[in-house]
């Protein structure tokens, strides 16, 4: 396997870094704590995402047609990179570009990319998703809120919860169970997407309070709210479909054990500044730490290089998620452990970091699942 980069690749790199540390404000540890569903952080991600758009850098891993250059899948992944080892600056904005953009474009009716990709495009929209539910976590096909159809779209009434960003969000990507018609889909078949206005009358947002950041997570409620038939994306029964699809695009597009690496490298720095690294149990510590974040690498890289060539997806997808999560919450072990202070305040990016693996393991999908889908495919 090659390990380098190319000298586009890695000039892609230093244009990406060259506007973070132009963005990037001197107290940006300190908003970036807040979380990427903060007032603090959405409202940089505006600021960061137009920025991010006028230097040709938002997108460019989408197609031409719809305003990207067909940059190279590796393109994208660097520019993750990147962006997730200072933090994610593109607050809730990451899901616009990775997932939702790519979906709309792929499934979207032409009126729906000619409405919902122009402010994507423009770095100024926030989506949130409505998966979860109280009664149906994990397990989406066991979701309950109801999609009734009326005259001219659907009267949608239930509950969803544990929904990022929703409490700043223009739209949200939810889905709901149409009724059993007689002789209709049922199951997995009988969702629909629906991409909901969130200033529709009816919707009630609730603000979970939570250790992984302020406003983070929220519970939705849903009243008979009317969405429009032009607002469903795909047909009835094509739902799974999507939905498999976005998952695809979000489970390995979130680079985390590069912030990971980041955080522990600045941990190793104020362990030697303080004396502390001559330990031999803390430097094994480290090593195993940073071991998990390699490994974690090497797999989301095979995954990678697999898209880069066409190939379809497959169970090595759920490890290198796993590897993930692990990386994550081997280096938060670390630091809890060796310094706890910085969880009271001594230093601003750990305790995100320490935000951030909490929630590893449950973003886009419990990280069981994902064992249990390699098991699948490597024990059966």
């Amino acid at each position: 396997m090659e390990f380098g980069w190319t000298v586009d690749q890695d000039a892609y790199r230093a244009r990406i870094r060259a506007v973070l540390d132009r963005e990037l404000p001197a107290d940006w540890d300190s908003i970036a704590v807040h979380g990427p569903g903060s007032d603090a952080q959405t409202a940089f991600s505006r600021h960061f995402c137009k920025a991010l758009a006028d230097e040709g850098l938002l997108i460019p891993h989408w197609p031409a047609e719809h305003g990207g250059e067909d940059s190279p899948v590796w393109h994208q992944f660097i520019m993750a990179e990147e962006i997730w080892a200072a933090g994610e600056p593109r607050g809730p904005q990451y899901m616009n570009v990775n997932w939702v953009g790519p979906v709309l474009m792929r499934y979207g009716s032409d009126a729906q990319k000619a409405k919902f990709l122009p402010p994507i495009r423009a770095g100024n929209a926030i989506w949130c998703q409505g998966f979860s539910e109280p009664s149906a976590g994990s397990d989406l096909a066991a979701l309950r809120t109801q999609a009734v159809p009326a005259d001219g779209g659907y009267r949608v009434t239930g509950a969803k919860v544990w929904t990022s960003y929703a409490g700043h969000a223009d739209r949200c990507f939810l889905l709901a169970r149409v009724p059993p018609r007689e002789g209709g889909a049922v199951g997995k078949a009988g969702i629909v997407i629906l991409l909901t206005d969130m200033a529709s009358s009816g919707i009630q947002v609730k603000q979970i309070p939570a250790l992984i950041g302020e406003g983070d997570i929220h519970e939705l409620f849903f009243d008979d709210v009317f969405v429009p038939d032009d607002d469903r994306l795909g047909a009835e029964g094509q739902a799974w479909e999507i939905i498999n699809f976005a998952l695809q695009n979000e489970r390995v597009g979130i680079p985390r054990y590069e912030f990971s690496r980041r955080t522990l490298d600045r941990a190793v720095a104020r362990l030697k500044a303080d004396g502390r690294w001559i330990d031999p149990v803390v430097q094994d510590r480290a090593g195993r730490a940073l071991m998990l974040c390699e490994a974690a690498r090497m797999l989301v890289y095979k995954v990678v290089d697999g898209k880069a060539q066409g190939a379809a997806p497959d169970a090595f997808g759920s490890l290198a998620r796993w590897a993930v999560v692990r990386a994550d919450n081997g280096v938060n072990d670390f630091m809890t452990e060796f310094l706890p202070d910085g969880l009271l305040g001594a230093d601003p990016l750990q305790q995100a970091h320490h935000q951030r693996a909490i929630a590893a393991g449950i973003a886009s999908g419990a990280a069981e699942i994902q064992l249990n889908l390699a098991a699948r495919r490597f024990l059966e």
